[in-house]
């Protein structure tokens, strides 16, 4: 069997594909994948360190307004499709897979006028760009979030497959918090806005030092790679202390083993982050980046509050203040904790590159 994955520009595009290609290796490694990535896109570093054939097509996205680019978009899409149709040709796959991103358009579109089985993933409560366009004649459509189920005549709920990558490698968890310094008995806090870091998440994080610092429980914060500096020159500058139960860091390489040790997660709102830390069961305070696509991490955000499993601060509402109080609320109230812990576990799909799989192998 051959399969095609096409998805990027984000990491939340990129992971449930290459977690769908691990698990599938796993039970059969006799199938072929080729993966068709932008050529800016991060996939295009992320998808061949993983060891999986790499192609790449140029591509970009839709100006939100009147514009000379979207004539440009228009005949990038077209060239996209033609490269991408001889790419197909030449790999002569069984189904291609979109998981979502600008190049998956032409890819799956390409596919679609080779009357090659396509097969697109959903990973937010609201319907993508690409996904809208691609969603008329794809032959299976799967979804992440049972609130997306609106957006399409059929759709299966198989959740996130970079949520089942998580789970498995949080049995072999042996983080040890004395690594940052920190106690390995003391309720913990993960603070994090991303790999490079939110600008309101850690302004609200050095407003809030003074109060963190004369709590019962502890908390690892991370800045981003690139904003590190900046807050530590902040806090230098407002003369701040930071007592040892709060370690700032720029960033967390082994996340996966970090995660699973934690009692509450403050973060942004994306699918894949949500995917991982519900099939954890992990109580979330949610702060939905504003600056994304029809708002879609601000209802994906809501889709978590209306389950019970996180509590929400809008950034225009976000201040050392209103992030003090949120934590409070839930660390010096263990019972809530785990009420959230548990509604946050219901939402999770554990199986879900399993699930993802069966889906895709159903429309061949």
């Amino acid at each position: 069997m051959k399969v095609v994955f096409s998805g990027g520009g984000t990491g939340g595009h990129i992971y449930p594909a290459l977690a769908t290609i691990d698990e599938w290796s796993k039970q059969d490694s006799s199938v072929e994948f080729l993966y068709i990535g932008g050529e800016r896109g991060l996939e295009k570093e992320i998808v061949p360190a993983a060891g999986i054939s790499f192609e790449s097509v140029k591509i970009q996205g839709f100006v939100r307004s009147l514009s000379l680019d979207n004539f440009k978009t228009v005949y990038l899409f077209l060239k996209a499709v033609t490269k991408a149709k001889k790419l197909l040709k030449a790999f002569q796959p069984d189904v291609v897979v979109g998981t979502g991103g600008y190049v998956a358009g032409p890819v799956l579109y390409a596919a679609q006028l080779l009357k090659i089985p396509t097969v697109i993933h959903e990973q937010n409560s609201v319907i993508g760009v690409t996904n809208k366009f691609l969603k008329r004649k794809v032959s299976k459509v799967g979804i992440a979030f049972p609130a997306a189920e609106q957006f399409f005549d059929t759709a299966t709920l198989v959740g996130n497959p970079r949520a089942q990558q998580v789970v498995t490698g949080s049995l072999n968890s042996k983080f040890n918090f004395d690594e940052l310094n920190l106690s390995n008995d003391l309720p913990t806090v993960l603070v994090f806005g991303g790999s490079q870091g939110a600008p309101k998440i850690n302004q609200a994080m050095v407003e809030a030092l003074p109060a963190f610092n004369e709590q019962d429980y502890q908390i690892i914060f991370a800045t981003g790679k690139n904003r590190f500096q900046q807050v530590q020159d902040q806090i230098m500058s407002e003369k701040l202390t930071v007592k040892h139960n709060i370690k700032i860091v720029p960033y967390i390489a082994n996340m996966q083993d970090l995660m699973p040790r934690v009692d509450l997660v403050i973060g942004r709102s994306g699918a894949t982050s949500l995917a991982e830390q519900t099939a954890l069961g992990k109580p979330m305070i949610l702060i939905p980046s504003p600056y994304v696509t029809n708002d879609h991490q601000t209802k994906n955000a809501q889709s978590m509050v209306d389950a019970g499993a996180a509590l929400m601060i809008r950034e225009n509402e976000l201040t050392g203040g209103t992030l003090v109080n949120k934590v409070n609320q839930l660390m010096l109230n263990k019972d809530q904790r785990k009420i959230m812990a548990q509604h946050a576990k219901e939402l999770g799909v554990t199986d879900s590159a399993d699930q993802f799989i069966t889906l895709i192998k159903s429309a061949i």
